[in-house]
């Protein structure tokens, strides 16, 4: 079965969100929250389904570019995580204890204990194991 797509539909969609290869990380996350406003909507039309897929590409074929999670570590990602998420080191006192150790972590002299990525993953609202060495 093969769905049809109008159109006049479809361009004033692309007018709207205005696709394009992106760019830089503020465009990337315009398009996320695009795609997030449409993943909330139930019942999309097929015109907003190809958008949103359309954008999906846009945003992995960016992602795929400038994260290379195969090559980040406990301690990358934890930093990205408090960049994204706007968390400053002082709050990450209430997992590691003391600010001093806040530091040594985030200066690669201390790794991440089970506990502690437990407590991370929490906090981020992630799986725990971003925060262990593989």
């Amino acid at each position: 079965m093969t769905l049809t797509i109008n159109s006049e539909i479809y361009s004033q969609l692309l007018s709207k969100y205005q696709p394009r290869i992106i760019q830089t990380e503020p465009e990337n996350e315009e398009f996320l929250k695009i795609v997030e406003e449409l993943l909330a909507r139930q019942n999309l039309t097929t015109e907003e389904n190809t958008i949103l897929d359309l954008l999906v590409k846009l945003i992995e074929d960016f992602e795929d570019k400038h994260y290379q999670l195969n090559k980040s570590t406990p301690c990358s990602r934890m930093l990205h995580l408090m960049e994204a998420q706007d968390i400053k080191k002082e709050s990450l006192v209430q997992v590691f204890g003391f600010l001093e150790v806040v530091d040594k972590v985030i200066n690669g002299e201390l790794e991440i204990t089970s506990q502690q990525a437990q407590e991370l993953g929490n906090l981020f609202h992630v799986d725990s194991s971003l925060f262990l060495n593989e």
